[in-house]
């Protein structure tokens, strides 16, 4: 498999608690991970308006992942109070024009590309310019865009980003937002609003009880995309879990399963998405999430491959399936046959 095809999500106390879990990162590289999707919170990084922007935190991330050589995927979204369309809606809230959003991306682009200043100031640092963006985090849910019918509204920032992208790195690839539920649905609207051309990966968050039925999404996506001219678009998965809460929460979610279960459907599903690689284009997969809490009241705190209990980080038995996959999907990493990588 090409290098960096197998990642995870790094957040809840792997970033919330950095020092505590520095030693984290050693594990991650060490069970296979070649990839990491990182959360960077507009909200969090700038809450002034034309305030500074605040990369205390991202760096320590994308410091850490850069001493291991790890590709980083930042997630770009959370609109702060002063940029949002109607205050009051938290995270929920999309922003009120895109000038706010651009201006973010363009010193995102300062700090962490190519050219970025955190190498001029980290020499010692190996130099893991960020060149993957992603615009934003499941619009079609209200959870993450206020504004429902989402599309046209998204698109408008879609278009914004990649511009400002492109103008600040002619190199980067502009990864569109991981889209779940009926994602196909989802992803028409956006073709329909007229988002082609203004992305390079399509994203996917196929949460679904069967493993087989992650591949089935994948395809209705691709259906999608030729019907629009994009057969050669790859897809990304950038979020892929069963959270292993059953029982552990009043309200079980539908995706949640046993510790068992959830380490034979990671297994599954990485079989599944390797053997559909080439034909369905899929370039990109990465698990959510490398540590979680343990504590309610989101099933997903229980989806981690490493989980706290007490204080103290566990394996879960996932992990074990994540690193035999891992092993076997990392040919490319140990032959000098450049063929086989393409």
């Amino acid at each position: 498999m090409p290098r960096g095809w197998l990642g995870v999500q790094a957040d809840g106390p792997l970033t919330e608690q950095p020092a505590t879990f520095a030693g984290e990162w050693d594990l991650m590289t060490s069970s296979g991970v070649e990839n990491v999707r990182v959360a960077f919170s507009w909200r969090e990084m700038q809450p002034v308006a034309g305030g500074p922007i605040s990369f205390a935190a991202t760096d320590g991330i994308v410091a850490a992942a850069a001493a291991r050589r790890l590709p980083v995927l930042p997630v770009v979204h959370r609109t702060p109070t002063w940029a949002a369309a109607k205050p009051g809606q938290g995270a929920a809230a999309m922003p009120r024009g895109t000038a706010g959003y651009t201006q973010f991306l363009t010193a995102l682009v300062g700090r962490y590309g190519p050219s970025g200043s955190l190498w001029a100031e980290q020499p010692a640092l190996p130099r893991m310019a960020i060149r993957d963006w992603q615009i934003w985090n499941e619009p079609n849910i209200t959870r993450y865009w206020s504004e429902q019918p989402f599309a046209r509204s998204y698109v408008r920032l879609l278009r914004a980003a990649q511009r400002a992208l492109r103008a600040a790195d002619h190199g980067v690839t502009v990864v569109l937002a991981g889209l779940p539920n009926m994602s196909w649905k989802a992803l028409r609207a956006i073709y329909r609003a007229g988002g082609r051309g203004h992305f390079d990966a399509v994203a996917l968050h196929p949460y679904t009880g069967k493993p087989a039925d992650v591949l089935r999404l994948v395809r209705y996506a691709r259906r999608v995309m030729r019907a629009h001219g994009d057969r050669r678009i790859p897809i990304w998965i950038t979020e892929l879990s069963w959270p292993a809460a059953a029982g552990k929460l009043p309200q079980l979610s539908p995706f949640a399963v046993s510790d068992a279960s959830q380490a034979r459907r990671l297994g599954k599903a990485l079989d599944l998405l390797s053997r559909a690689r080439k034909r369905r284009r899929i370039e990109r997969v990465f698990w959510y999430t490398w540590l979680s809490a343990e504590v309610g009241p989101s099933a997903f705190d229980w989806s981690g491959l490493r989980r706290l209990r007490g204080g103290t980080a566990v394996d879960a038995p996932a992990l074990a399936e994540f690193r035999r996959w891992a092993r076997r999907l990392e040919g490319c990493a140990k032959t000098a046959d450049a063929r086989r990588c393409a």
